[in-house]
């Protein structure tokens, strides 16, 4: 088996569309439907799925956290430590709420977090100087 992609569950599929896109920088590939949506970073697929209607395709139920949330993170990396003060900035102008501004870290990488609309963190950093 080969990694093709990842997905995530949201209740705001228009919203969500639309950070990912005109935020981060996504492309959308397809649109299967109104019920989900295949985006691409990098050659990675990143899908979403409406959580009602992937439930409803299931015939199960799920829990999903509220709020800002740490049940996984997107991790986004940059050129160097400039570029992830500036994509944090610019994130944030466009509307990511920021959990955690540009820090270098002990191990050498220079690192923030920011949130999409649902909460789901997203990482931006570099190790390159």
């Amino acid at each position: 088996m080969k990694l093709d992609g990842f997905g995530i569950f949201v209740n705001n599929l228009e919203a969500q569309i639309e950070f990912y896109r005109d935020v981060l920088g996504f492309e959308i590939k397809e649109t299967a439907d109104d019920k989900n949506v295949f985006l691409k970073k990098d050659g990675t697929l990143f899908l979403m799925y409406g959580r009602a209607d992937f439930e409803e395709m299931t015939g199960t139920k799920f829990g999903y956290a509220d709020g800002v949330n740490g049940h996984f993170e997107i991790a986004l990396g940059v050129d160097n430590y400039a570029a992830v003060d500036r994509e944090f900035k610019e994130a944030v102008s466009k509307g990511a709420k920021p959990i955690m501004k540009p820090t270098t870290m002990p191990w050498g990488q220079r690192t923030c977090y920011i949130a999409d609309p649902e909460g789901n963190l997203i990482e931006i950093g570099s190790f390159t100087k």
